[in-house]
Parts: C-alpha cells; sequence; structure tokens
C-alpha cells in the first residue's frame, strides 16, 4: 500500500515538474516575444527621435507645434525606458553577459531621465549644478541622442549577421546617407537661400563621396546648421558608414556574431577578430586627433588675417582640418583656398593643408601598421632595458604593402612637385617668391591626388600641366584611404607587372615578396574599368553640354570619377541631368565600381572542368 501511495506521489511531482517546465518554455517564449517587440518598437522610436530633432532644428514653429514635438520626444522616451527596465527585470542574465560599460552607462542615462515624472524640479535643491543638468533638456536629448545612435548601429550589424553581401552594404548605407544628406541640406535653417533639389543632392553626393566639387558657394549659402550638416556627411563619408557602426556597436553594446566580426576583420583588414575593436578605435582616436591639431594649427596660422570674429576662425578651423584630412575640398571662406587673404598672407596654411592632405590619402592600414611597428619597437627598447628576454621577433615590421605605398605615393609627390613648378612657375605662379612657388607646387601636387582645394586658379593652368593634374587625379592615394582614383597600390602593380613582363620574368616581386596572382588581377581590372568609365562620363558629358569647352568637360568628368573635387569653373554652369550624371560618378569613384559589380554579380565557383591552355597573339 506504501509502494502504490509512494508511486502515486513520483507520478504527480513527474506531472508537476513536466508543467512547471511546459510554463518556463511558454515564459521564455513570451519574454522572447516581448523582447522582439520592444526592439522593434526602440528602432522605430530611434528614427522617430532622428525625425523628430530634425524637425525641430530644421524648420521655424510656433509654440504650439514645439510643444506637439516636446510630447512626441516624450512618448519616444517613455519607449526607450520601459525597454531598458524590461531587459533589466525579464533578461537580466543576458542583459549582464551582453552589456558592456558604456552600454550600462547610456542605459542609467535614460532611466535617470524619468526622474522629472516622479520627483517634480525641488525649489532649493542640495546640489543646484546636478539639479540643472539632470533637469535640462540638453540632459535629456544627449541620453536619448545615444540611445537612438546605439539602437540603429546595433540594427545595422544585425543586417550584416543576415549575411548581406559586403559590397552592397556599403553601397547602400553610402547611398542612403547621401539621400538623408540631401533632404537635410534642404531644410530652411540650413540655407540662407533655398536651393533646388538636384543642387542639394549634387552637395550631399560631393561631401558623402568627399569630392569637393558644388555648384553653389558654400560660404554664402549655407548657414551654420548647412556647414554642420555638411561637416558630418564629409567626416561619415571619409570613414566610411560601416565604420562608425561598427564601432558603436561592438564597443559599447559588445558581441556580435562571429560571421559579423569575421566579415568586418576582413572589411577592416584587421589581422584578427582580438584587435578589430582596437583597430577600430585607432582609426576613429588617430582620425580625431590628426583634425583637432590640424585645426589648432590652422587657427595659429589664420588668427587676425582673414577679418573674421573668433567664432568664425574657430569654425573655419575646424571645418578646413577635417576637410583636408578628409580630402573633401569644402572650404567655408569665399574663394577658398584662393582667398587672396591666404593666398597673400601666411603661407603656412598651405603646408599644414599638404600634410592633413597626406596623412589622410596615406591609408588606414598604413597607419595602423606604423601603430604596431612604434608599439613593438617600444617593447624591445623595455625588454632591453629590463634585460628580459624577447619573446616575439617580428622580421619585418611594415609590410610590403607600406613599403609600395610609401614609396610610390612620395616618388609621385616630389615628381609632380617639380613638374608643377617647372610648368608654372613663368605662367600662374608668375610674381611670387621662390618659397611662395615651391609652396604652391607642394600644395597643387598633393591637392590633386583627391583634396580638391585651389590655390590658383586651375583655368590658367597649362594643356601640359593639366595633363599632369589628370594623371595625377587618375592615380589618386592609397587603397583604404579617404583618397578617391585607382590608387597608389594598383598603379605600383601594374608598373611592377610591366617591369617583370619586359625583363621576362615569371612572377611579379618587388621588396623580396612576390605579389600574388589575385593582386595583379585586380589591378589589372580596376585600370580597365576606370578608363571605361572616364571614356563614358566624358563623352555622355559633352552630349550633355555641347556649349562647354571640352578640356573643362574632360576635367570635370576625371574630377567627380576619381573623387578630386577641382574644377575649371564649370560646375556652376551644368544642367540638372549633368549634375545627376556627375553624381553617379562620384557615387562610382567613392564605392569603388569594381565593387559595387562584384555585389551585384555574386561569387561564381570555377567549374570543375579543365580546359586546355591557349595563346592569344599580344604584340
Amino acid at each position: 500500500m506504501s509502494y502504490s501511495r509512494f508511486t502515486r506521489l513520483r507520478h504527480r511531482l513527474r506531472i508537476l515538474n513536466t508543467d512547471y517546465n511546459r510554463l518556463i518554455h511558454r515564459s521564455m517564449n513570451l519574454v522572447r516575444f516581448g523582447t522582439s517587440l520592444l526592439n522593434i518598437l526602440a528602432f522605430i522610436a530611434s528614427v522617430g527621435f532622428v525625425v523628430a530633432v530634425v524637425i525641430l532644428g530644421g524648420f521655424r514653429h510656433s509654440a504650439g507645434e514645439v510643444n506637439a514635438i516636446h510630447q512626441w520626444l516624450r512618448v519616444i522616451q517613455g519607449i526607450f525606458i520601459v525597454n531598458v527596465l524590461y531587459g533589466l527585470v525579464f533578461r537580466f542574465h543576458h542583459t549582464v553577459h551582453e552589456s558592456r560599460l558604456f552600454k550600462w552607462i547610456i542605459d542609467i542615462a535614460v532611466l535617470v531621465t524619468a526622474l522629472p515624472w516622479m520627483y517634480p524640479r525641488p525649489g532649493h535643491p542640495w546640489i543646484p549644478i546636478l539639479d540643472t543638468i539632470l533637469y535640462s533638456n540638453i540632459f535629456l536629448y544627449s541620453a536619448l541622442g545615444a540611445y537612438t545612435a546605439l539602437t540603429i548601429c546595433v540594427n545595422v550589424i544585425k543586417c550584416i549577421g543576415r549575411r548581406t553581401n559586403p559590397s552592397l552594404l556599403l553601397s547602400g548605407s553610402f547611398l542612403i546617407f547621401i539621400i538623408i544628406g540631401s533632404f537635410l541640406l534642404m531644410l530652411p535653417e540650413s540655407t540662407y537661400v533655398a536651393i533646388s533639389y538636384p543642387d542639394a543632392l549634387f552637395v550631399s553626393t560631393s561631401a558623402v563621396c568627399i569630392t569637393g566639387l558644388t555648384p553653389v558657394d558654400v560660404s554664402l549659402t549655407f548657414t551654420p546648421l548647412g556647414i554642420g550638416i555638411l561637416l558630418v556627411l564629409m567626416q561619415i563619408g571619409a570613414l566610411g558608414v560601416m565604420t562608425f557602426t561598427s564601432f558603436f556597436a561592438l564597443f559599447f553594446s559588445g558581441g556580435g556574431s562571429i560571421y559579423n566580426q569575421l566579415l568586418l576583420k576582413d572589411m577592416f583588414y584587421s589581422k584578427s577578430m582580438n584587435v578589430l575593436i582596437p583597430t577600430l578605435l585607432y582609426i576613429l582616436g588617430f582620425t580625431i586627433t590628426i583634425e583637432l591639431a590640424g585645426a589648432v594649427a590652422v587657427y595659429f596660422s589664420i588668427a587676425g588675417t582673414i577679418g573674421s570674429t573668433l567664432r568664425e576662425e574657430i569654425v573655419f578651423s575646424l571645418f578646413h582640418s577635417v576637410s583636408a584630412f578628409c580630402n573633401a575640398g569644402f572650404s567655408v571662406l569665399p574663394n577658398g583656398m584662393s582667398n587672396p587673404l591666404l593666398l597673400y598672407g601666411n603661407i603656412s596654411i598651405y603646408w599644414i593643408t599638404t600634410v592633413l592632405i597626406i596623412a589622410g590619402a596615406i591609408g588606414f592600414p598604413i597607419l595602423v601598421n606604423f601603430k604596431d611597428a612604434i608599439v613593438t619597437s617600444i617593447k624591445r627598447i623595455w625588454h632591453r632595458l629590463h634585460h628580459h628576454r624577447e619573446e616575439i621577433r617580428t622580421v619585418h615590421q611594415y609590410s610590403m604593402n607600406t613599403k609600395v605605398v610609401l614609396v610610390t605615393f612620395f616618388t609621385l609627390f616630389i615628381v609632380g612637385a617639380a613638374l608643377f613648378w617647372l610648368l608654372e612657375r613663368h605662367n600662374s605662379l608668375e610674381g611670387m617668391t621662390t618659397v611662395e612657388q615651391i609652396t604652391q607646387s607642394a600644395f597643387n601636387s598633393a591637392v590633386p591626388r583627391s583634396a580638391g582645394f585651389s590655390s590658383v586658379n586651375p583655368a590658367g593652368f597649362l594643356n601640359v600641366t593639366i595633363v599632369v593634374i589628370l594623371v595625377l587625379m587618375w592615380i589618386g592615394g592609397a587603397s583604404q584611404s579617404t583618397a578617391g582614383g585607382i590608387k597608389v597600390n594598383t598603379f605600383a602593380t601594374i608598373l611592377l607587372n610591366l617591369r617583370a613582363i619586359i625583363t621576362g620574368r615569371s612572377k611579379v616581386s618587388t621588396f623580396r615578396r612576390n605579389i600574388s596572382v589575385f593582386s595583379i588581377r585586380r589591378a589589372n581590372a580596376v585600370v580597365t574599368l576606370s578608363i571605361l568609365a572616364y571614356i563614358f562620363y566624358s563623352v555622355a558629358l559633352m552630349i550633355l553640354e555641347p556649349e562647354l569647352s571640352a578640356r573643362s568637360l574632360l576635367f570635370e568628368a576625371s574630377s567627380a570619377l576619381f573623387t578630386v573635387g577641382s574644377s575649371l569653373g564649370i560646375t556652376s554652369q551644368l544642367g540638372a541631368s549633368s549634375e545627376i550624371l556627375l553624381c553617379t560618378a562620384m557615387f562610382l569613384g567613392r564605392v569603388g565600381l569594381i565593387s559595387l559589380l562584384v555585389g551585384l554579380a555574386g561569387r561564381h565557383h570555377d567549374t570543375e572542368a579543365s580546359y586546355p591552355s591557349g595563346n592569344i597573339i599580344i604584340n
């Protein structure tokens, strides 16, 4: 009898355990559903926050409209708070495991914004400064803005996790920001005078693709808000949308699938996943440091010389530094770098700009290699001073890519400066001192590599000088940099391949390293596509603008396709069709025509069949 009771009790316990497990399973499913639903709402609210801020800052409003927007922001704030609390209450272990320190800071800041809801602002606060911060709209918008940026970036990284084609993802991200930028530049508060959409689209494309061509005068057209939008578009276009989104998503929230991290590792040419975040952090840190240092240098070079207020000089210095490092070529000064106050004033600004242009055009892989070499050297010195045995000995601190880029880049820079001085010293440089001529020669040798600034009017250059500049435009800067063109890596590869063919060598080598067949094939493809694309855009422009000179149109097509930004003065004379055509040229020049074609065509594996070899007569 007792045995049967024990059996029934055990059976009941099994049933209760089964019911409990079923309840937990259903509860987990319900929690996951709630998490997914709130994440979707948070993303929609993030987009809504961006729209609300744009409407609030870009248009003139009545008091009632401003109050309605603030109510909209309160709803968004409530969604963010509920999402944070839900994660802490129902997914505490997952939240603790996945979130990094800065994610916690942002979440806590969002929760703190609810303080005015629970406790009205005291009449006599204990800590006045803290009271002013916590109950201010600045703190509210900053917290909501940080949460918005993090939410959007995390969702972008999730798109990568869906095995989206990386080439199309990069191209699409640039296209999205071009369209967004075009509408932002048309906001009433962004311009002093209204501009047409083709002009706004052209300027936005030029900024995101860091070209510098513009049909309007930036200094006379855009307000401080418009200048700020241009600055952000240039910075995003130079570093790439994926750099920012990857950094925010991985550094602030952590995680990401293994596929995400592998894809990003290849995208940023990181050695391993372990150094992916440090590499992103180094790129952003280096960029900000150089741009701030450049802004300080520019300020001291122009302080009190351009007839502007202190605020205007600071804005010019920061904008000019970012524009130079990003190789964008925009300027907020009338006539840009050809302004007489600069041209016949303190010429040090041209050397500062040249250094910033080179720093941006040299390529982030080179800068990362420099950093690794410096760190390795410091470690070696440390070991020697402390008589420690070195665990790792690096035979080659500088990669073959770094050596090839540095030699080719600075050879072209020196040759370009020398040719410009020889050709233009009795033309556009006539009347300048020797120091000024050398300065302008160096500056105008760096500018065609993708910067787009103009110190002396290119329309007055000799035809042979124009040809030299067109060649420099075509070559551009280094790969994975802010510069355009086919890149010096490509140019060096085809020259080395040519040398190997002429000397009868079976392999292409340099610096005691063989260049892979894949790199050679890709270099040949890039050169071929660049020539075909340049022919297409040149012919199309001549058809659309038959009244303009062929010399100017050829220069304009090259400037747009290779994202340089220099012009012979015809950009403002182009029709809407020509502007749209050049927008496509700038876009293709920035994302890379071959990368876009690979993304559209997809990967096709070789067939298993092995065909006999044959020769094509080439002589």
